[in-house]
């Protein structure tokens, strides 16, 4: 396993949409380990995106079970080709990301979200995901969309915030 290079803004890569996925081979799933590696050593994220890290498939790690608010969570979430296929509600809320490593901003995401997605031995799953973990999902499967949570911010102008200190392991 390895620990990859996460592509930082203003990489206009970020901007890239990314392709589904076809098998699940062992190529995907060496891949896989090398990005939960990278999420891993990071600097307490609790997702990570194919695309941050220059690979433009639609695979996303999400694990919000070590926050301080982790319920409700499913755990270690590895998804591929992930699609949200109901939304609830609606919530303003802080966000960062290892790719915007300087900043963080409010954002407005549905509260509740039903998605399905490939696991990692290619069988379709489904979750319904609320609060904090609902937040993550939809942001990381913005990389997969060339999106970053600057593209979301609810005011340039008040809502977004310079990061004193990006959170250490």
């Amino acid at each position: 396993m390895a620990v990859l290079e996460i592509l930082t803004y203003p990489d206009e890569r970020l901007k890239q949409e990314a392709t589904p996925v076809g098998a699940i081979d062992d190529e995907v799933r060496t891949f896989i380990a090398d990005l939960e590696e990278t999420m891993d050593a990071g600097p307490g994220g609790v997702g990570i995106a194919a695309p941050q890290v220059g690979r433009f498939q639609r695979i996303v790690i999400v694990d919000c079970s070590k926050t301080r608010k982790p319920v409700p969570n499913h755990g270690r979430l590895f998804l591929i080709n992930p699609e949200i296929t109901q939304w609830d509600g609606m919530v303003v809320g802080r966000e960062g990301c290892m790719s915007v490593p300087d900043y963080t901003g409010n954002v407005i995401r549905a509260e509740a979200v039903t998605l399905k997605a490939l696991d990692l031995d290619g069988n379709e799953q489904e979750y319904h995901c609320e609060g904090f973990e609902a937040r993550a999902i939809q942001h990381e499967m913005d990389h997969l969309d060339g999106m970053l949570f600057l593209d979301r911010l609810v005011s340039r102008r008040n809502d977004l915030f310079k990061r004193k200190v990006y959170q250490k392991k």
